[in-house]
């Protein structure tokens, strides 16, 4: 398969699985499956959370398309790999920047980064399945963005 090909089936698969986790969190974690996302909003003592499950379903599928994809030479692998790097990117953004889950990215002082913290934090308010916002992880409201630039901005102006 073209390498354009292959890297536009991974790109728009990335793309497409924001709107996928943003539907995943919103109507199953905050919804019928709140049993294993609840901890997630309502910590418990430990490292790990029933919430950690929810990485098979996204993995599932993810390792199906590789296994058959490279068995049939097909598109399927690059729709795999596509699932595959949102879900590197989840973590990263989520467990690690977001949560804090490691030690690592603690200065990232870009805006973007800022307007995703924000919007997380806005989510994590309710403490219940109900009345949630910001489902998002990597696309979050505007107006996060825009009060993050300001910030920026005000920061960059003090520090001279």
């Amino acid at each position: 398969m073209d390498l354009l090909i292959a890297s536009a089936i991974v790109l728009a698969t990335f793309i497409t699985m924001e709107g996928v986790a943003w539907a995943a969190h919103k109507y199953l974690m905050h919804g019928a499956m709140w049993y294993f996302h609840r901890d997630h909003h309502q910590h418990e003592p430990g490292f790990f959370e029933k919430n950690d499950a929810f990485f098979l379903i996204f993995a599932v599928p993810s390792a199906w398309s590789i296994i058959t994809g490279s068995i049939a030479g097909d598109f399927r692998f690059w729709i795999g790999m596509g699932i595959a790097a949102y879900g590197l990117c989840y973590f990263l953004v989520h467990d690690v920047f977001i949560h804090r889950r490691f030690n690592w990215f603690r200065k990232a002082k870009h805006p973007y980064f800022a307007a995703i913290r924000k919007a997380h934090k806005v989510h994590h308010k309710h403490l219940g399945k109900e009345e949630g916002e910001c489902f998002g992880m990597l696309w979050v409201p505007v107006r996060y963005f825009r009060e993050a630039r300001k910030a920026h901005e005000a920061r960059t102006l003090t520090q001279g």
